[in-house]
């Protein structure tokens, strides 16, 4: 599995359902989104980018968009290993609608993915194989209980001429990334799709280049928020 995200959606109720509606991006919305989010930023456009390939876009760029009840960002920022310590600026401007991170990176095999109501975390979980489990607060939601009961094990091949060792973990944590990124936000970035899926191919995402305003170079704000 090759699958990576760093993306946070704000939401006024079930993301999927929400984005299965939505149209063209309101560019103004999604230019305010951004200096809400990045204060202390410069913004440069770099063109769009499909649902797809905008959860995981290159460092110092991020992807957004807006519709009517439905904020989504893409960046490699979002991908921190404990969920919960999100800066309380991005927590503070969902006030009031659903808040869902999902992070994951293939060469690792690491996830995470959190979910806030009105600013109060209700689930966030982080775990790869190396580390285990790094965060895990609150009851796991209904696509994770097959997981955590031993119904979904790691099917893990070994390399050639090394012994087979047991998978760390009760599960491979992308399969269960793959399940979250469906439940969470209608579509998924490998396996086969489902007839309800959300079609990521036609959601389309605002790039921007995005500068660190008080560095006398334009240095790119590579670092997560602060």
């Amino acid at each position: 599995m090759g699958a990576k995200t760093g993306l946070l959606v704000c939401a006024d109720g079930d993301v999927p359902g929400l984005l299965r509606r939505v149209g063209a991006a309101d560019p103004a919305r999604t230019s305010d989104l951004m200096r809400r989010l990045y204060p202390g930023c410069d913004f440069e456009p770099c063109g769009d980018a499909e649902l797809g390939d905008g959860v995981y876009p290159p460092k110092g760029t991020a992807y957004a968009a807006c519709w009517p009840g439905v904020d989504v960002v893409g960046d490699q920022r979002v991908m921190i290993d404990v969920p919960s310590r999100l800066p309380e600026h991005l927590v503070a401007a969902s006030a009031g609608r659903r808040l869902v991170l999902h992070a994951m990176h293939s060469v690792v095999d690491w996830l995470a993915f959190a979910v806030w109501e009105d600013g109060r975390l209700l689930r966030s979980l982080s775990v790869s194989p190396d580390s285990g489990i790094i965060e895990n607060i609150g009851e796991p939601l209904p696509f994770e209980r097959p997981y955590w009961a031993g119904e979904c094990p790691a099917d893990v091949v070994p390399w050639p001429d090394e012994d087979e060792e047991p998978y760390p973990l009760p599960f491979h944590p992308l399969e269960l990334g793959e399940d979250a990124l469906r439940a969470l936000c209608g579509f998924v970035m490998e396996g086969k799709p489902e007839p309800d899926d959300v079609d990521a191919s036609r959601i389309r995402l605002h790039g921007f280049r995005v500068r660190d305003a008080h560095a006398p170079d334009g240095t790119p704000a590579e670092r997560h928020w602060s």
